[in-house]
């Protein structure tokens, strides 16, 4: 018994390690950028992506687009994607606090091995004027990947000689060049090996000045925009609290009107943010400022007149 068992152990130890199954591992092996610089301004994007699934299964690739850095706004439109290998390849965008995430695939279908895909859309906003030029930078991969990227190449396509482009690869912030080789006059590749998850390629290039329209850049507004005048309404209307607290409020009517154009206000000014940058946009302006003053002194109105009738009632049935 005791011979098997050291038997046993030792064919154990002496497994080789290749024997253990693989964990499957998803990578990209190669990622194609085409950034073409338009004279309107608008970057068009074309990123071509070679995702192995090993032998997992998924339902396809997401694509996160950066859609705000700190408070400056890009636009990212026109999104459409395809597939070479045949894959489910249907676009579909959900815009998230800073990003558009573009997911592309099929949530009814699993794809397996490797597979091509193609995304292209539009950026806006994308410029920086400056006195004597205008420059683009952005990192055409993103830092929001999970997997490794064995082979990337990013190619910039300008209306005008580029005299001016650079790259630099790795995490956010990182300095490692890239390898630039012009193509003609007006091109230039750039290529990285070896990306690790979450690393990226940023491309920074200058234009002579009026070589594209560079239109200024856009920002959001930051949440609290309200002036020393909504402050004072917002003042006011706890004035109103301590007023409507002593008796000396209006009718009741009066208060839900006051109520209600006050929600009116803080609609109106939600909705503008909303429509125009998305639902994380959100400030508090002077006209939400107002709408508050108005809901809580109409509230405070509502509420005095009706506590006050409930005290009358209670006494007028004490004496009685």
């Amino acid at each position: 018994m005791t011979a098997a068992a050291v038997a046993l152990v030792a064919m154990v130890l002496l497994l080789p390690a290749a024997a253990a199954a693989p964990v499957p591992r998803e990578s990209i092996p190669t990622y194609d950028v085409v950034l073409t610089l338009g004279r309107d301004g608008i970057v068009r994007v074309r990123e071509t992506i070679t995702y192995d699934f090993d032998r997992g299964g998924e339902h396809g690739i997401v694509r996160r687009v950066p859609v705000r850095r700190a408070n400056r706004l890009y636009d990212v439109r026109d999104v459409s994607a395809g597939s070479s290998t045949g894959a489910p390849a249907r676009a579909r965008t959900m815009r998230l606090l800073n990003d558009l995430q573009i997911t592309v695939g099929d949530r009814h279908r699993e794809v397996r091995g490797r597979q091509a895909y193609v995304i292209e859309y539009a950026l806006g906003w994308a410029f920086t004027p400056y006195r004597d030029h205008d420059e683009l930078v952005w990192d055409a991969i993103g830092t929001s990947w999970d997997v490794p990227i064995e082979d990337a190449v990013v190619r910039v396509e300008a209306p005008v000689p580029l005299r001016h482009a650079t790259c630099r690869a790795g995490a956010e912030g990182a300095t490692t060049r890239c390898l630039g080789v012009r193509d003609g006059r007006y091109a230039v590749d750039f290529s990285q090996s070896a990306l690790a998850p979450h690393e990226g390629m940023t491309v920074r290039v200058r234009l002579p000045k009026h070589a594209v329209a560079a239109v200024p850049p856009h920002y959001a507004r930051p949440h609290w925009a309200g002036t020393w005048a909504g402050s004072a309404a917002l003042a006011l209307a706890l004035a109103a609290v301590v007023l409507a607290a002593r008796g000396r409020a209006p009718r009741r009517r009066a208060g839900a009107a006051l109520a209600a154009a006050g929600a009116l206000l803080i609609v109106s000014d939600v909705a503008d943010d909303v429509l125009d940058r998305g639902p994380w946009a959100f400030s508090l302006g002077d006209r939400t400022l107002a709408g508050l003053a108005l809901v809580i002194a109409g509230a405070a109105a509502a509420c005095s007149r009706t506590s006050g009738t409930a005290r009358y009632a209670a006494d007028a049935a004490r004496w009685d």
